[in-house]
């Protein structure tokens, strides 16, 4: 079984940042530790991460990618569609993935089952092996430390990698 990975969107200050480890694990080996698991879609305006498998999460990216431009770059248009073909295909239901997608506006989670996740604040999500420790160290520094989005999505995935076994610190970072 693929451990991989931990990914944490943030958005604030009208700016959008995910970042996301480079390690991919197979059982207790690590196969690799410079993975890139985000990019940018939609012309640059919008940033997505994945966690699980690989293959499935490439799949996910081109045809989420494919959507956002039928939707004209509307992100909340672009989840709900994407959830709506997830869920009623047979195939796409089997895929082994999550992601994060956010702009300047809104962050979502979509859900290996279809499902369309905002975060409760609207503006801090994690996923994958380490995304509760990121997560908790993202909640907590948004709270009492004076950060800029960029430095408080680092210093959130340093500490997630330096708890968890699936997660290491070859930290990559986009920002909108």
């Amino acid at each position: 079984m693929f451990h991989a990975t931990t990914i944490l969107g943030y958005k604030a200050e009208g700016k959008a940042v995910i970042g996301g480890d480079g390690q991919v694990s197979f059982g207790d080996t690590i196969l690799k530790g410079n993975a890139t698991k985000i990019r940018t879609l939609g012309d640059g305006k919008v940033l997505a991460g994945f966690a699980g498998s690989t293959a499935d999460a490439f799949n996910l990216f081109d045809m989420f990618e494919t959507i956002l431009a039928e939707k004209k770059g509307d992100l909340f248009k672009s989840v709900i569609g994407f959830s709506k073909l997830w869920r009623k295909d047979k195939h796409l239901r089997q895929l082994e993935a999550m992601m994060i997608v956010l702009n300047a506006d809104h962050i979502y989670i979509l859900t290996g089952t279809g499902d369309v996740v905002e975060p409760q604040d609207g503006k801090i999500a994690a996923i994958g092996s380490g995304g509760n420790y990121a997560i908790s160290a993202a909640r907590a520094l948004d709270k009492h430390a004076t950060l800029s989005p960029k430095e408080l999505v680092q210093e959130s995935l340093q500490v997630a990698g330096e708890l968890c076994i699936y997660t290491n610190t070859n930290i990559k970072i986009l920002e909108l």
